[in-house]
């Protein structure tokens, strides 16, 4: 069965505390890794609301600006009509899931998804291409609604607009408007509910999830752990000396490639001497070099407090608060 929350009248401070009730579309390809500014860890900070919802930034302002635009050049392509849906969409079949759609397609078992992109990603939406984030957020939508078809509606400003569509159909039919269509059988809703409800496993427990390199989870580990406790004992690290050794291991390989790249480096220099450019074509890529001389100017505010004895600089310093990670090893 189908629940509907609505959030017409709501805050976004309400919006956002709703949210946090389970994974939306938009969670689902962080939750699995699958995109490079938001890490598992991240979401799952998130959901136990040990850190605030990621932050509005400009991306988003314009794709929530322009969402009206995508619709309308969608229902202007297809000749489809779409309406909105001020609510929040739970299905009992997939309990750990919500769906927030931008639009439901009038007359259809089908919705619709609308993204702006920079030109700057035209590279991702080649052919019938587009990331893969996207796609597992349709598939989201297609499991809490139980809608047979989701379509992707993406202007990629400046350049270029797109649609895809995600079906549940075997070999449905695919629209001549259509610039890609992709299959979702029934296992992969099977394995999405699987990996909703681990993940909300560790955020019943409180357990997070398991770490990774990315610069994602170190903001959202900097964010929760902002302020070290200067009154408390020191700590036994006896239960990550693993890591410890790890972390040695590779700082001691990460000097020596950087050594070679040096080297390497130095070897194009010397080559080139006083050329600004160079460029080498092989056989499946061209490789262009730049060294050019620059110029740039920094203030000297030793300087200028020297000659300027009389002037408070105080009110032009910034302050800032941070907890450098530092391990020296010592040999017994």
């Amino acid at each position: 069965m189908i629940h509907r929350t609505y959030i017409k009248d709501w805050t976004r401070e309400e919006w956002l505390a709703e949210r946090r009730k389970s994974l939306g579309g938009s969670d689902i390809g962080s939750a699995l890794g699958l995109c490079k500014w938001r890490s598992p860890y991240a979401v799952w900070a998130e959901k136990t609301g040990l850190t605030p919802e990621e932050p509005d930034n400009e991306a988003m302002r314009q794709g929530r600006d322009l969402e009206e635009y995508v619709a309308e050049r969608f229902s202007e392509l297809t000749g489809k009509k779409v309406r909105r849906v001020n609510a929040i969409l739970r299905n009992d079949d997939f309990p750990h899931l919500h769906a927030n759609i931008d639009r439901d397609i009038v007359g259809e078992d089908a919705g619709l998804e609308c993204k702006t992109a920079s030109a700057l990603n035209t590279s991702r939406f080649r052919g019938a291409e587009f990331p893969t984030a996207y796609y597992t957020q349709c598939v989201t939508y297609l499991a809490v609604t139980g809608y047979r078809r989701w379509y992707l509606a993406v202007l990629i400003l400046g350049r270029e607009f797109k649609v895809y569509q995600v079906t549940t159909v075997p070999d449905d039919e695919v629209p001549e408007w259509c610039a890609g269509s992709v299959y979702v059988g029934a296992e992969e809703f099977d394995s999405l509910k699987a990996f909703a409800a681990q993940f909300w496993q560790y955020v019943d427990t409180k357990t997070p999830p398991p770490l990774d390199g990315s610069e994602s989870t170190a903001e959202t580990i900097e964010t929760i752990f902002a302020e070290s406790d200067d009154e408390a004992d020191e700590i036994d690290l006896t239960a990550v000396a693993d890591k410890l050794t790890q972390l040695s291991d590779l700082k001691e390989k990460k000097e020596q490639i950087e050594a070679q790249i040096e080297e390497a480096q130095n070897a194009v220099k010397a080559f080139m001497e006083t050329a600004p450019r160079g460029i080498f074509v092989g056989a499946d890529s061209i490789t262009t070099v730049t060294w050019k001389t620059q110029e740039r100017r920094t203030f000297d505010v030793k300087a200028f407090a020297k000659d300027h004895a009389g002037v408070d600089l105080t009110p032009y310093y910034k302050t800032s608060q941070s907890r450098p990670f530092k391990v020296t090893v010592k040999e017994n």
